[in-house]
Parts: C-alpha cells; sequence; structure tokens
C-alpha cells in the first residue's frame, strides 16, 4: 500500500477521534483544527518529549511561558507589525484570493524560495496566458500582513490595538535579561517556550500544515559573540549522518548529499560548530521517536530566500505526500533581536563579562523553531501501517508516544468474575499509565480497534485468570502473546513502555 495522501490522513485522524475539523457542524472554520480525545494526549506526549529532552535534560536551558498578548511595541520592534507579509493575488473570475507564490508552484510547478513581489509581478505577467488557460483572472500581487489585530479593553480604537502572537520567539527576547538574572545563566544557555501562536494566512491548506491556530516548540540558544565556535557538545554527533542539501546544490540542480556532521562542517557546508549540533540534535530527536531517518533532510536557506537578519539559517524538511517541505526553521538570528528590542525599550538587555569586564550582547547562534502540529503529522505518517495479513490499520507510534499505552479487555462481557477481573486490572495499571477498558465486540475485533489507536499492549483476562490469577499480553507490532501474573504486570508493562 502507498502513502497516504493528506486528505487521507484528515480523514483516518477524524475517524479515530485524533484530530476534528473545527465548528464542523457549523460548516467549519478554515485554517482551525480541534484534537479528539486521542489527538490530545498524542499531542500533550509530542510536546512533553520536547520539553523533557530540550529543557528538563539539560543544565543550559530553561523555560518560559509567555502572554499570547503583548504590548504591540514588541512587535514593532521586532518588524512583524510592518513587515510579515506575504503575497495575495485575487482570481476576478473565481472571486478568490490566492497566496500568490503557492499558486505558481500548484500551476507553473516553479520553485518559489526567496523569490520577492517583484519576482512574483514578473511571473505572473509572463505566464498570463498559461494561467487564464487554467481558469484564473488574476489581479496585481500585494502585501498582506499576516497578524491578527484585537483591542484591549472597553474601547475600539487604535490606541486599544494589539496583536495576537505570530510566534513564541519575541517574548524570551523581552524577558530576556530577567530570565538570565533569575535563572543565574551563564553564556552559553538556551531559553525555551511552548505555546500558540497565530497567522492569518491566506490559504491554510493541507490539513494540519499549514493552519491559523498552531502551537510551537521553540529554543533561542545564546552565545558569547567571540565564541562562537567554542561548542563544547560538538563531539556528541560529529559521526551522526543526515541528508544535506546546501545552497550551492540547490543552485548546481544537484541531489542532496548525505555526510556526516564532520564532514559537513569540514566542508563549510555548515559554517559554525553550534549550529551543526543543533541541526544533528533535532533530527535525532525525531528518529529516537521512531520517525525514519531518509524521510528528513537539512535544506539551507538560498542568498535571495535569507532573512535580512540572520547568518545562516537551515531547515530541517519532511517527504510528505505533497513533496519537501519545511518542519523546522533553524536561523542563525546573530544579535538583531536583542538589539532592535533594545533600541525601541531603551532598556538594557545586555549581559556583564566576568573575563573581559565589559557588556556584550549575546547572538542567537540557532533557533530551533518547530511547530507542534507539524511534528504530529511526521509521527502519524511514519507510524501508519496497514497490516495486509490483520487487514487493519496498525498506528506504530513509539510508546512514549501513544495516546493510549494499554488496552485492557476480558475475553467475554456476559460472564461477570472475568469482567471484574479486568476492571480490577485496569484500575491498577491506569494508576500508571493510560489504559482503555473495552467490552464490546469479538476479542479480534477489539485487538483491530486497540492497533488502530496505537495502543502499545493489549491485556486480556480469560477463564484461567480466574484460576491461575494471569494474564495474558499481546503486543501491539508482532502480536506476540505471553502468559504473565497479574503480580509482576506492572513491571512487564514498564519494560514494555520503556
Amino acid at each position: 500500500m502507498g502513502k497516504l495522501t493528506i486528505d487521507e490522513m484528515a480523514t483516518f485522524c477524524k475517524r479515530k477521534g485524533f484530530v476534528y475539523q473545527n465548528s464542523e457542524i457549523y460548516g467549519g472554520l478554515a485554517g482551525f483544527y480541534d484534537f479528539g480525545h486521542l489527538g490530545v494526549e498524542l499531542k500533550n506526549n509530542i510536546k512533553k518529549e520536547w520539553w523533557k529532552t530540550f529543557v528538563q535534560r539539560r543544565d543550559d536551558v530553561v523555560g518560559i511561558d509567555g502572554s499570547i498578548i503583548s504590548n504591540p511595541k514588541v512587535w514593532r520592534a521586532s518588524g512583524h507589525a510592518k513587515g510579515f507579509d506575504d503575497f495575495i493575488v485575487e482570481c476576478k473570475k473565481r472571486k478568490q484570493k490566492f497566496r500568490a507564490d503557492q499558486l505558481i508552484e500548484e500551476v507553473l510547478e516553479l520553485d518559489t524560495h526567496g523569490m520577492k513581489l517583484e519576482d512574483i509581478k514578473r511571473v505572473l505577467d509572463e505566464y498570463k496566458e498559461r494561467f487564464e488557460k487554467e481558469g484564473y483572472d488574476l489581479g496585481e500581487p500585494k502585501r498582506f500582513n499576516l497578524m491578527f489585530t484585537t483591542n484591549i479593553g472597553p474601547e475600539q480604537a487604535d490606541k486599544s490595538e494589539a496583536f495576537l502572537r505570530p510566534e513564541t520567539a519575541q517574548l524570551i527576547f523581552a524577558d530576556f535579561r530577567l530570565v538570565a538574572e533569575n535563572a543565574r545563566l551563564k553564556l552559553p544557555f538556551g531559553i525555551a517556550q511552548q505555546g500558540k501562536a497565530f497567522r492569518n494566512e491566506i490559504s491554510p491548506r493541507d490539513f494540519l500544515f499549514r493552519m491559523r491556530e498552531f502551537e510551537q516548540m521553540e529554543l533561542e540558544y545564546f552565545v558569547h559573540p567571540e565564541k562562537q565556535e567554542d561548542c563544547e557538545f560538538i563531539d556528541e554527533v560529529l559521526d551522526y549522518e543526515l541528508n544535506i542539501y546546501s545552497a550551492e546544490m540547490q543552485s548546481k540542480k544537484e541531489n542532496m548529499e548525505k555526510m556526516t556532521i564532520k564532514d559537513a562542517l569540514d566542508k563549510k557546508i555548515i559554517k559554525t560548530k553550534w549550529h551543526a549540533y543543533w541541526l544533528a540534535q533535532m533530527h535525532k530527536w525525531f528518529v529516537d521517536l521512531g520517525a525514519r531517518a531518509h524521510h528528513f533532510r537539512i535544506r539551507q536557506h538560498v542568498k535571495d530566500e535569507l532573512s535580512h537578519y540572520a547568518a545562516d539559517t537551515w531547515d530541517l524538511e519532511y517527504e510528505f505526500p505533497f513533496g519537501w517541505k519545511e518542519l523546522q526553521g533553524l536561523s542563525n538570528r546573530t544579535d538583531f533581536d536583542l538589539k532592535q528590542h533594545m533600541q525601541h525599550s531603551k532598556k538594557d538587555l545586555s549581559l556583564f563579562d566576568e573575563e573581559t569586564k565589559k557588556k556584550i550582547v549575546p547572538h542567537v547562534i540557532c533557533e530551533p523553531s518547530q511547530g507542534v502540529e507539524r511534528a504530529f503529522l511526521v509521527f502519524m505518517f511514519d507510524a501508519y501501517n496497514y497490516d495486509e495479513k490483520r487487514e487493519n490499520v496498525v498506528l506504530k507510534l513509539n510508546p512514549k508516544l501513544a495516546p493510549v499505552k494499554l488496552g485492557v479487555f476480558p475475553l467475554v462481557s456476559n460472564k461477570k468474575e472475568i469482567v471484574d477481573k479486568a476492571r480490577e486490572v485496569h484500575e491498577m495499571l491506569k494508576c500508571c499509565w493510560t489504559s482503555t477498558f473495552d467490552t464490546g465486540g469479538s476479542i479480534g475485533r477489539r485487538y483491530a480497534r486497540a492497533d488502530e489507536m496505537g495502543v502499545v499492549a493489549c491485556i486480556t483476562v480469560d477463564f484461567d485468570s480466574l484460576k491461575d490469577d494471569s494474564v495474558t499480553i499481546r503486543a501491539r507490532d508482532t502480536t506476540e502473546q505471553v502468559r504473565v501474573k497479574i503480580s509482576e504486570l506492572r513491571n512487564r508493562v514498564k519494560d514494555i513502555i520503556k
């Protein structure tokens, strides 16, 4: 069976209770989704594993939780209020508005990376007849700001206007000095945050890939401006392999190349050790949680695509059914953000360097910025398997991510002693792990339902359980079954989950 399309994945997610179209009973609202009883557990597990890996298990990273709405001056300083744009074009014939670069990619199959407004205009003019043949009558492309606006307080006026945050990074910069002092941080260090972000996308599409309301997991890693090559952790990843697609490879129309981090640094494909380290770490996080390494690559931004403040930017990309797409952006933002906020707020955000006895403005050597919902899609696609022998879907999620770890089933539902015994087992286990109790249908049908939910192991209580105080554990991925004493069940389950 071939890889699912994005629409087929959306259908599966709805059918099993992972994701629903927001307010569907009223016709829905494009770009907004609700997470069902399984989806919310998977999403929370993704966030928990990210936080555990990049914050709690590290001595050099701390976290914050900033507000969704901030003083609008934050977004004027960052440049979002005026320059956070996409290009919009209206079709008079279809009476629809489109994101211009996406329309060009779909109709002409051209790469639009790095295109500016004048480039978009030129392409639309050059291929005007082609668009007309495809049924489009396009106007002039224009800039469209993606910021959602709201009002604070009872007055609906310009002075009360505020923005829903389009990213989580700026609150890290605004709180930088306080966090550094309160947490007694010494360079190099990182500040992380998870939370909602909002972008008024022109054309939300591809299910959870491009949304108007989404969650981010973001990390800003700060280093001394004169010690950008002093990466004490680089030896951990030198032998780590990645599919690499550099700016030079793109300009020469070459294919991506698999190489180690050491090779990429030696060939100066990746400019700094810190950047290389975080690229490997973010890739490794996905692979360690069950995603398939060959579905990923790191792609360097070409010159025209590079943000004006960035010294270098790489995207961690995943091969979705609709092509290679950005999963995570990792940008070397230098000292741009802190200096912008220092200039606009007139507050000192520098740190005192004990070694030189001077104040310095740290550089963000790398900013791993990840959408939770895009990670959700990656793990769902790589876990989805249709088992021909079982004739049902088996969602082979890593046990750490699986929304429900255990299923407890009485073999029959019409014998009270067996049902009561199974209920006791369920109550004992759900104190430690998410567990579902199911009495509906044949045991085979219940196994199939559990497989589709990603349940790691099913525990069946049968007639013999009443005699020997044992149960049968069935493994999701192999269907192997073993008999275990109830008294030993917790330890056995602990091993399975690990």
